[in-house]
């Protein structure tokens, strides 16, 4: 017996379920999936740090966009309390040992729900804004924020996605080139801007020679993705010196003393005066 639930643009436009009463499977189309390549067929056959990367990716570079109707979809399927021992996606393992697991991941990921962490994402020329990004982390330490600074020269935008969808704090850092951002943070925040993540506190910081413009359009990039801007940004001209770094350090305190404010339900309202 098959019962059909339409999952209209998740992520195509005629994706459905399909429900299998007399074995209790869901067919789940292209939600629950993965792009993971294995002999193995079911969650209990493959390591399980790799397996709920892989599906966080997934979400993160697929579903993200369609959040709000993997939220609906969600309660729909609460709602018709369905017995399920397996869930049978179109990509990656079939889901039977670790169903509560998956079904948990993905009602933190629909709203986009961090887990109070903070990322540090950067390119850099000749090394001034990595010095920021540094002092940035230290500062961040000192107050108690786990974080992880991520370069795009060494990082593909799919994996900082993955970070991305899991961190409660974005900090952007570049320099300025030409007017404008560095080739890899432009191109990395236009597929973040299509992906549309939100419930992120954001930042932005870099350094520059003469008119320092890069802050200001990381600034509305992530001010159109309706990120909570918490510091108007700070650039430093040239090489950052000792009272630069001490600055940098101070931002992080910052940032790290807001993202306890935002995580305890405090409301954090983005500043006025952007750069």
């Amino acid at each position: 017996t098959l019962s059909f639930l339409e999952t209209r643009m998740l992520h195509w436009p005629d994706s459905m379920f399909t429900y299998v009463k007399e074995d209790q499977i869901l067919f789940s189309s292209d939600a629950f999936g993965e792009h993971l390549a294995t002999s193995e067929r079911f969650d209990d056959e493959v390591n399980p740090d790799v397996l709920m990367h892989e599906a966080t990716k997934y979400d993160a570079n697929i579903l993200t966009l369609y959040s709000p109707l993997v939220k609906k979809l969600l309660a729909k399927v609460a709602e018709m309390n369905l017995p399920i021992k397996m869930i049978a996606p179109d990509h990656g393992v079939v889901w039977r040992s670790h169903i509560d697991k998956i079904l948990e991941a993905y009602g933190r990921w629909c709203v986009h729900e961090g887990k109070g962490n903070a990322l540090i994402i950067y390119d850099t020329m000749w090394d001034s804004t990595r010095l920021m990004a540094k002092g940035i982390a230290e500062g961040l330490q000192e107050v108690g924020i786990p974080y992880k600074m991520i370069n795009l020269q060494v990082n593909h935008r799919s994996d900082v996605m993955t970070d991305v969808l899991e961190a409660s704090a974005i900090i952007l850092g570049c320099p300025t080139l030409n007017n404008g951002m560095l080739p890899r943070m432009a191109g990395f925040l236009m597929y973040m801007r299509g992906l549309r993540p939100t419930n992120k506190i954001g930042v932005a910081f870099g350094s520059y020679g003469w008119s320092g413009e890069a802050v200001k359009l990381m600034n509305k990039s992530m001010t159109e993705m309706k990120f909570t801007i918490c510091h108007p940004g700070l650039k430093v001209q040239y090489v950052p010196e000792e009272t630069d770094l001490t600055e940098c350090i101070q931002l992080g305190n910052t940032i790290g003393r807001t993202l306890q404010d935002f995580l305890a339900g405090k409301e954090i309202n983005s500043v006025e005066d952007i750069i």
